[in-house]
């Protein structure tokens, strides 16, 4: 009956001594002023996506605004700076036309080219 009651009273004392372990470990994080600013520094997933959609504007603005390109069946997808242009154009010039315009465009890091050739009227 002895052994059982000190059974129990060592795994008091090591329950009381994790929960006040734990304790000061989260107050310790909690008091440290480089925590929150490390999880404030990394970019919210809201702020990547509008980053995102703010380069594919980018390079659509600037395939409009390229003679001799028709953008009509061309989408623009970026990611991090990899931008994918795919559809499709009338003429192989076009494809190259649009993977230069692309490329020009700051903040581009990679362009992705999956245009494919339709004729007009096919």
């Amino acid at each position: 009956m002895k052994a059982f009651q000190a059974i129990k009273m060592v795994g008091g004392a090591l329950i009381v001594l994790a929960s006040v372990s734990a304790y000061a470990q989260s107050s310790d994080a909690a008091a440290t002023p480089a925590a929150p600013m490390a999880a404030s520094s990394a970019p919210s997933a809201k702020s990547v996506k509008a980053a995102n959609r703010a380069l594919g504007r980018k390079v659509r603005n600037a395939l409009s605004k390229t003679k001799g390109l028709s953008v009509t069946n061309i989408t623009v997808r970026a990611r991090g700076g990899a931008v994918t242009l795919a559809g499709t154009v009338p003429e192989q010039q076009q494809v190259d036309l649009a993977t230069q315009a692309a490329q020009g465009v700051a903040g581009v890091t990679s362009v992705k080219n999956a245009l494919t050739i339709r004729p007009v009227g096919q």
